[in-house]
């Protein structure tokens, strides 16, 4: 169109005023094409047998509600058979993203399975829990119950490492590396608030810390990516410190629609850097998924129990 003689604009205006009206919708349906996948199961429940159903096993075995590798009786990889361990796998994901805890796939549940998300495991090696409900004493005779979890071990990093150094891989060049650094600089600051720790960028990323980048598919770690949607990033435990976006996704500095904000999935990945699993509060900056094109920058109060109870600090 931009190749065109301006005139054109004039010859057919209707046709080009159609056209900017349309555009939002399709811009729209890029962002939520995510929803697709697993429409044609809704309803599906245990005792029946249906085309794809393999995929929420892999779905839910990807982020810890199935073993790994789970199989039927026939050891198939491609089991479309809804039996009683998917049943339990279903509920317990349900109970977790405050859904009706009915073990049937409908279509909020089979909608949240959809969205964008981050890449680790709601419940890692079988022991880790979104719905922790442990309790934070608020003076003698208070407490509140928070649902922050941990990695499995409650791995920390020591006390000697009160500063954290980080740096940026070379990797995929998705969005400019000055933007890039501002908004992590501003998500460090506001862990760096509700924490003992301090954050200071390194031009030396051999030596840092945490180590941030951007890459695509197979990268490497152990965790491939996936394409556009679904997993958009992923981070380790303490003390390994990498943290990685999928460069796949469409990705912008502020809210825009169809586009992942940089500096609220960073917020989310550096909770994990420093130790803390999913939560189970949808309002947590470590709740697991976000919508497309939201910003999410404010650290919710189980966010800040969470990494307090694990470093013992106020």
């Amino acid at each position: 169109m931009a190749s065109k003689p301006c005139s054109t604009f004039f010859t057919f205006p209707l046709l080009h005023l159609v056209m900017l009206l349309l555009l939002p919708l399709s811009i729209h349906s890029h962002s939520t094409q995510h929803q697709e996948p697993f429409k044609s199961l809704e309803g599906c429940h245990k005792g029946q047998t249906l085309k794809g159903l393999h995929k929420i096993k892999q779905y839910l075995e990807k982020f810890g509600y199935l073993p790994h590798h789970h199989r039927n009786k026939t050891g198939s990889g491609d089991d479309d058979t809804f039996d009683d361990s998917l049943e339990s796998a279903v509920k317990t994901y349900q109970l977790n993203y405050h859904l009706n805890a009915t073990g049937v796939l409908d279509g909020k549940t089979l909608h949240d399975m959809a969205l964008p998300r981050c890449g680790i495991p709601d419940i890692v090696d079988g022991r880790s829990s979104m719905r922790s409900g442990k309790k934070r004493h608020l003076g003698s005779m208070h407490h509140t119950v928070a649902h922050f979890s941990f990695f499995p071990n409650n791995p920390r990093w020591p006390p000697s490492k009160r500063q954290l150094t980080y740096g940026f891989l070379p990797g995929v060049q998705v969005i400019g590396t000055q933007n890039l650094r501002s908004v992590c600089k501003s998500a460090f600051d506001r862990w760096a608030r509700v924490s003992h720790f301090t954050f200071q960028e390194t031009q030396n990323v051999n030596t840092a810390d945490l180590k941030i980048g951007f890459y695509r598919g197979n990268h490497g770690d152990g965790s491939s990516f996936d394409g556009p949607g679904r997993t958009v990033a992923h981070a380790f435990a303490p003390t390994d410190g990498r943290f990685h976006f999928d460069a796949d996704e469409r990705w912008a500095i502020n809210p825009v629609t169809g586009a992942m904000d940089v500096e609220s999935v960073a917020l989310h990945e550096i909770g994990h850097l420093l130790g803390l699993g999913h939560s189970s509060v949808p309002e947590a900056i470590m709740f697991p998924t976000i919508l497309v094109g939201a910003k999410k920058v404010n650290l919710h109060g189980d966010d800040v129990q969470g990494i307090q109870t694990l470093y013992n600090t106020p």
